[in-house]
């Protein structure tokens, strides 16, 4: 249930109870009658009135505009440039930035001229990161006699009037981030997406891949955790490919890039196979440009996060060539590819797969640019947009399309200074680095800042892909929902000019439906799952078909992804108006009732799940029901703030009962972290939002729990279900701890 939730454009306190009725209170108040005052008090009151209003009209005509009126002229016409998007996006792909490149070092002096140029306070924070590139490797297929072995090139074509194809060669091998190094001989076995059910059926079919290599097709699943799988399921090797059926248009007489969107038949999905987060030798700590701690190899191996088998990705052409030696039954129909490929069977073998990868592990220099609006009142409170900057290639969607929006936000807002706005927290833009080896720029710097951040961030609004295609995208923690949306109705839709985006995002799905941040798929997770600080996710598009290939590039954006870069725009206006709306409004625009529901409907899904086992939810359900009533109280707090006249300068008055609540809103999400975290996942503090332990990319209600069930279906013995409880009495105090913090008394 945590994976995403349905909302209507009206707030869903009404389904708890959360809010009087809309028409159960006026917006005014009566006043009471007044005695007439006597002649000399009456003047008295005369000269007191017309001084008032002298001073008002003296306040407004010196004054600066209210802050709503830089939020309306920051989504405007005339202060968006869609070429200037386009420029920024055209300059960070000319050439491929790995991380630790000479490339992406100029890529970040390029982010850092841009800020600086629009007057934002910025500098660089370096940090020394064990990476691996790829120094040798060979792929051999040994047929049945007589036809010949196969010797794969294992390279990514150059198309026709490539304008890229002068620095190709720049581009790094097609490899795994730390893969393991090994030459590996065995029987090829087809293994469909690689997933934990995949081999279930397997085992159910008698098929024993045991010393095979096996073949796996991306989807569904992140790659490491392909590969952990295989090993688990006693695998020497893996091979993983592209399959047209997922991102080739899903026929053969369908054309690809660059006349059609869809990844050639040589393309490959290069990435990373660590299933942690950060540099993986320093787990839980930053790492330092000079000397620091560091784990060494076999400690590494030793924590589980790394491959203890290696593998290589593929192109789809060469995964079909395999898939055509290989015998045995015949897959399913679920396992099978297009109408034109060929007929997928499991094996093992006959074929034989010769495999070579050895590669090259280095300390690089990496480079996070950090750019800082101070604030005007609260200089203290933080709202931090971030994006990465380094890319497996060109990177034109990945990352780059929301690397060229957040210059585009930060111009916007250095125009909104000009003319003199100020924020009233401060405005923190993050560019990170490394993210695709392991979230590692963000990881290394919240470590780093951890008990700053962890008492300053209001929230974290990550954008990664800003634009892969129509339709907008948005993964948020609950409190964040109804601001999405509110911000969604105010900018126009980049495809059709007669409405917003909310218009056609209710359109296209019914309801908006918000996904959740518990998969570790971008520079979210530490933010979120370590340290637990509100956050969002958004893009436009739902996945592209050259991802993490070289064919990511600037000629695909330009034809494919966003021709007039209309949707670099309206993402540039989602992303920052969300971010003005948190820096400038005095009472936070948070609403913590999604997260009673979800949490409530998580909970009934998890009872049913264990409605045959001797588990008490009672602890939880209570949980619940107690950060419900603390919900409804905070919410009445906030209505009744509003409803004082003159509320907006309660901040001259009272000025710590807004500081007092805004911390509460603030601090809730980091209550329901625990500082041992996850069993056996230390690092993911957060107890209602991680990864999936089978599937990095996906996420699980109440991971915890989730994995303590696992277990004991496993091995069902007493202390397993005992396990089981205790973590169910882990969730439940952390929500009882949520609840205290908004409640915001002692007990």
């Amino acid at each position: 249930m945590l994976g995403r939730i349905i909302l209507s454009d009206r707030d869903d306190e009404w389904r708890w109870g959360l809010t009087e009725s809309r028409n159960s209170k006026s917006d005014t108040t009566t006043p009471p009658p007044v005695t007439p005052p006597p002649y000399a008090t009456m003047v008295t009151m005369i000269t007191a009135t017309i001084i008032a209003i002298t001073t008002t009209l003296s306040f407004f005509l010196i004054s600066s505009p209210p802050k709503t009126y830089y939020h309306s002229l920051y989504i405007s016409p005339s202060l968006s440039n869609n070429q200037s998007i386009s420029h920024h996006l055209y300059t960070l792909t000319r050439r491929p930035h790995l991380a630790g490149t000479a490339a992406n070092a100029e890529a970040a002096s390029y982010v850092l001229s841009t800020l600086t140029t629009n007057h934002i306070n910025s500098h660089l924070v370096e940090y020394g990161v064990s990476l691996t590139y790829p120094d040798s490797r060979s792929l051999t297929l040994t047929r049945v006699p007589p036809d010949p072995p196969v010797v794969f090139t294992l390279r990514q074509d150059v198309y026709k009037d490539d304008p890229y194809a002068d620095v190709a060669d720049e581009v790094e091998p097609t490899f795994h981030a730390y893969a393991k190094s090994g030459n590996v001989t065995g029987l090829v076995a087809y293994v469909n997406y690689g997933r934990v059910e995949d081999y279930t059926t397997l085992k159910k079919t008698g098929v024993n891949i045991t010393g095979c290599i096996v073949l796996a097709r991306y989807g569904k699943i992140y790659r490491g955790d392909i590969i952990e799988n295989a090993y688990d399921a006693g695998a020497i090797g893996v091979l993983i490919y592209t399959d047209r059926k997922d991102y080739g248009g899903g026929g053969g007489d369908t054309r690809w890039f660059p006349d059609d969107k869809w990844m050639p038949p040589s393309g490959v999905q290069v990435g990373s196979v660590f299933n942690g987060a950060g540099d993986p030798t320093t787990p839980g700590w930053p790492s330092s440009i000079d000397d620091c701690e560091r784990l060494s190899d076999d400690e590494v191996e030793e924590g589980g996060d790394v491959p203890l088998i290696p593998s290589l990705p593929i192109s789809g052409a060469d995964g079909e060539e395999i898939l055509r030696s290989v015998g045995g039954a015949v897959a399913e129909e679920e396992w099978q590819g297009d109408k034109d490929a060929p007929v997928y069977r499991i094996g093992p073998g006959p074929g034989i797969i010769e495999l070579s990868y050895k590669a090259k592990q280095v300390i690089s220099t990496i480079q996070n640019v950090i750019g800082i609006i101070e604030g005007k009142e609260e200089p203290d409170r933080f709202i931090i947009l971030g994006n990465h900057r380094d890319a497996w290639t060109f990177g034109a969607v990945d990352p780059n399309s929301g690397t060229a929006a957040l210059l585009e936000v930060a111009e916007r807002l250095g125009k909104l200074q000009k003319k003199g706005w100020k924020p009233r927290r401060t405005i923190i833009f993050c560019n990170w680095d490394a993210e695709e080896y392991g979230l590692i720029g963000s990881t290394e710097w919240v470590e780093e800042n951890r008990e700053m951040l962890a008492s300053k961030v209001v929230a974290y609004l990550n954008v990664d892909v800003a634009v892969g295609g129509a339709g907008f995208q948005a993964s948020a923690t609950p409190q964040l929902d109804q601001l999405i949306i509110q911000v969604t109705k105010q900018v126009q839709d980049p495809d059709n000019s007669s409405q917003t985006v909310y218009d056609s995002w209710v359109n296209a799905t019914k309801y908006p439906e918000i996904g959740r941040l518990g998969g570790g798929g971008s520079d979210y997770a530490a933010f979120v799952q370590h340290i637990g600080v509100p956050a969002t996710d958004m893009s436009f598009g739902e996945g592209y078909p050259v991802y993490h290939s070289m064919y990511d590039d600037f000629v695909w954006m330009s034809k494919f992804g966003d021709p007039m870069f209309r949707r670099h725009v309206a993402a540039a206006s989602i992303w920052g108006l969300v971010a003005l709306q948190l820096a400038d409004e005095e009472i936070l625009p948070f609403n913590y009732s999604s997260y009673v529901y979800e949490l409530q409907k998580s909970a009934e899904d998890l009872e049913t799940e264990l409605s045959d086992k001797s588990i008490s939810l009672i602890p939880l359900f209570k949980s619940i029901e107690k950060m419900k009533k603390s919900v409804v109280q905070i919410n009445d707090e906030i209505k009744e703030i509003k409803e004082i006249k003159g509320w907006t300068f309660m901040w001259k008055n009272q000025p710590w009962r807004m500081r007092e609540l805004n911390d509460r809103l603030m601090m809730a999400e980091r209550a329901l972290t625990d500082r041992d975290g996850l069993s056996g996942r230390p690092w993911y503090k957060h107890l209602i939002y991680a990864p999936s332990k089978h599937n990095d990319y996906g996420s699980k209600c109440f991971p915890g729990i989730d994995d303590a069930v696992e277990n004991a279906n496993k091995v069902n013995t007493k202390d397993s279900w005992r396990s089981v409880q205790h973590e169910i009495w882990r969730v439940s105090r952390a929500i009882t701890q949520a609840s205290l913090v908004l409640h915001g008394e002692l007990t």
